[in-house]
């Protein structure tokens, strides 16, 4: 029952949005009752939780074993950087439902306490990861010490939400040359100063 479960409520909150969804319908949908529903969440934030991280699970883990990566911290950051435009079609996109859903989180997180925090939680949860991922490329020497990584970690995650706002207006991207081009002439600037750099 749990993954036809999870599969009807990602649909059904993608479609309708948090407010908008129903129990009783992703119970119709998922071919099960809102009492058996009921005895496994809480309410719909418990059930949305699980939703977001059942359609996202795999991020960081694809991040990791991507045959790009050569062993460098940093690498992974520019990997991930890339897999912002690498998202597909738009209907690609629509049918994952990750994105979207996510999205419908946020909105309903203004009004919803029980989904503001859930929200704190999962992303705190990958402020901790990419924490670690950013420090680690620190002690390599492929992001310079002196650069915060709080900072960084938050700018990692304005720069992919807002790639989620791009999607909703469906917003042409750059192409996939020029983005990577800029990405690690970022990654340049956030690098250990070598022996020879003035300052």
């Amino acid at each position: 029952m749990g993954a036809r479960l999870l599969a009807a409520a990602t649909a059904e909150f993608a479609e309708r949005g948090y407010a908008g969804a129903r129990v009783a319908e992703i119970a119709r949908r998922a071919g099960v009752t809102t009492g058996a529903i009921y005895s496994r969440y809480r309410g719909k934030a418990e059930l949305l939780a699980e939703a977001i991280d059942a359609a996202t699970s795999g991020e960081f883990d694809e991040l990791f074993t991507d045959h790009r990566f050569s062993g460098r911290m940093e690498d992974i950051l520019r990997i991930a950087g890339s897999h912002l435009i690498d998202r597909g079609t738009a209907e690609e996109r629509r049918a994952a439902h990750g994105p979207g859903l996510l999205l419908e989180s946020f909105t309903a997180a203004r009004h919803e306490p029980d989904v503001t925090a859930m929200l704190r939680s999962r992303m705190g949860d990958r402020h901790e990861r990419l924490a670690q991922i950013v420090d680690a490329a620190k002690a390599g020497g492929g992001i310079g010490d002196d650069i915060d990584t709080t900072a960084l970690v938050t700018f990692c995650h304005a720069l992919g939400l807002g790639f989620l706002l791009l999607e909703v207006v469906d917003l042409p991207l750059p192409d996939r040359p020029a983005w990577e081009a800029l990405i690690g002439r970022l990654l340049e600037a956030l690098a250990e100063p070598g022996p020879d750099a003035p300052g």
